[in-house]
């Protein structure tokens, strides 16, 4: 059995039934590799777009409404009595936000939301007898609440800024399992192509005839494979870089901007409550201040815009504001101190920052949709192309079997 198995191979016929079998499954080989690969890169996209950027921006979303329920907390006490409807409004909104974006993200990290759907009801219920205190005119209503902004500052947004990090990271990992180049795939592709090359070598040897038709319709195919795998890769690769660049590198510094906005308008409200004792607060106010500016510079570096240039304007109108209400209360005149804050540079500041990031996380979505629709068929095309290719390297060499019958 040994030696007509043996024999057969260093026939011609046998050497040319072993080539096209070892050419069909090059074909398959190649095209089954290569259609997981572009399945593989489908999927780290599909999840970009429908599970990691939400989860972010949920997590995003938690840090922002804290932050923000702080602020208007803080603000709204100031009044004194029953504080205004807006306000009020504003926070309660903020805390179902907050609640709302934890229930999303649940599902990724449970640790962190745990902590932090444990610790929200308790700072709540600080700020509630603040309010009650507060109220009725008992002083140690300053008191609870600057308890409350501790719990915040200490426990709840570094829980949830560790959550927005850890999502961040999510959306960086699956950037780069996308905008991998495939240098398998294309390696695959060109030893199919070298292969069919050395092939039709061997039989222009044997047999004196320039061309097969099989082999050519499968060379082409193999060949078609490549340039679609390599071009739907460079395509992909462009499409998430840019997704990186203007989209979730602007929304996080964006973002980390309007977090500073607001961690600066808790520590300039909290300064008033503190009523002479806020020194820590104001000192808080300039820092965040401080990386405030920076912030707004290099979203303006990576990507300009009106929303952009308008919050570097509205900031430096808040900026010349909050340096009034210090003037004011310095000199004593809290309640024209108090008044000032309602001045709106804050509000026009942040609507300006909420835009921005909205227009960076379309940017995004784009980016990501435009890689995805350049990958589509292209698993399906690839495996029919090995199909092709091996049905044509069969049959051309079929052709040249049948003469030694």
């Amino acid at each position: 059995m040994l030696r007509r198995v043996t024999g057969l191979a260093r026939s011609t016929p046998g050497r040319l039934s072993l080539i096209a079998l070892l050419l069909i499954a090059a074909s398959f080989i190649a095209g089954s590799l290569t259609a997981m690969s572009v399945i593989n890169r489908a999927a780290a996209l599909e999840e970009l777009a429908t599970r990691s950027e939400p989860l972010a921006h949920a997590a995003q979303e938690v840090y922002r409404s804290l932050q923000d329920a702080d602020a208007a907390a803080a603000s709204a006490f100031l009044s004194g009595g029953l504080e205004p409807v807006d306000l009020r409004a504003r926070y309660e909104t903020d805390i179902a936000q907050a609640q709302a974006a934890l229930s999303r993200a649940t599902a990724s990290h449970p640790e962190l939301t745990a902590t932090l759907a444990s610790q929200l009801p308790v700072y709540t219920g600080l700020i509630e007898t603040a309010r009650t205190n507060n109220r009725q005119g008992f002083p140690v209503g300053a008191a609870y609440l600057r308890e409350a902004s501790g719990m915040m500052r200490n426990q709840l947004l570094p829980a949830a800024q560790e959550l927005y990090r850890a999502e961040s990271d999510g959306v960086a990992q699956a950037q780069d399992r996308a905008a991998r180049f495939p240098v398998s795939e294309v390696l695959l592709g060109l030893l199919a192509l070298v292969a069919l090359g050395l092939a039709q070598a061997y039989l222009t040897r044997r047999t004196n005839r320039l061309l097969n038709v099989g082999l050519l319709v499968a060379t082409g195919a193999a060949f078609v494979s490549l340039v679609w795998v390599t071009l739907s890769a460079v395509i992909v690769i462009n499409d998430v870089g840019d997704s990186r660049s203007g989209g979730s590198s602007r929304v996080g510094v964006l973002v980390d901007a309007r977090i500073a906005t607001l961690t600066a308008r808790s520590d300039e409200t909290l300064t008033l409550v503190a009523r002479g004792s806020g020194q820590n607060y104001e000192k808080s106010y300039v820092e965040v201040s401080e990386k405030l500016e920076g912030l707004l510079g290099q979203a303006r570096k990576i990507a300009p815009s009106a929303e952009v240039d308008s919050a570097s304007r509205h900031f430096m109108d808040w900026q010349a504001t909050h340096q009034r209400i210090r003037e004011a209360d310095d000199a004593g005149q809290y309640n024209e101190a108090v008044a000032l804050i309602a001045e709106p540079s804050f509000d026009e500041l942040d609507a300006d920052l909420v835009r921005a990031i909205g227009l960076a996380r379309q940017g995004f979505s784009g980016e990501i949709a435009a890689a995805r629709g350049a990958l589509v068929g292209t698993a399906v095309g690839v495996l029919a192309l090995a199909l092709v290719s091996a049905v044509g390297s069969s049959m051309g060499l079929w052709q040249r079997l049948k003469e030694y019958r």
